[in-house]
């Protein structure tokens, strides 16, 4: 028997990575635009120094909400569809996948909304950039834990 058919097919983890995206998207909007309030969606494009303003940028970040609940939504009835297939997997192969998604969507959002459509920056101050980074970098440590969880989850398993 070969080492090949002695494997059973692994599954698929990308609802996971899609349902930790749109819950990386939610953190962003609830932590940066509402608690901390260092940006908003659209703030580079509509100053929301005013009252207009500041409803223009409320609607952009609703649209935005709106967006990642559907991106989880989707995610959920995704991994509720390949449930018998995720049951089988360690739970560092389950949790991996979510941080390997919020951290693409932390260098997502760092490249479409900062660096292509310029619309806001993570906080909106002199040293902007020491915060885009930084926000980047830790996308990409998201997505370094979340591989290196789903590698630990495979090799506890065989």
């Amino acid at each position: 028997m070969t080492d090949t058919a002695r494997r059973s097919p692994s599954p698929s983890v990308r609802p996971l990575v899609l349902t930790g995206f749109g819950l990386g998207a939610f953190l962003d909007g609830i932590v940066l635009h509402q608690i901390l309030q260092w940006h908003h969606l659209v703030v580079d494009f509509r100053s929301a120094d005013d009252l207009a303003g500041l409803r223009a940028n409320t609607l952009w970040d609703g649209v935005f909400h709106l967006a990642a609940w559907t991106v989880v939504l989707v995610g959920l009835l995704w991994t509720a569809r390949s449930r018998d297939e995720l049951r089988t997997l360690p739970w560092r192969s389950l949790v991996g996948p979510l941080l390997v998604g919020w951290g693409a969507f932390n260098i997502t959002d760092q490249v479409v909304f900062h660096m292509l459509l310029g619309a806001h920056h993570i906080r909106m101050t002199e040293d902007y950039q020491l915060y885009d980074w930084g926000y980047t970098a830790l996308g990409a440590a998201l997505v370094a834990a979340g591989l290196a969880l789903v590698r630990g989850g495979r090799r506890a398993r065989l």
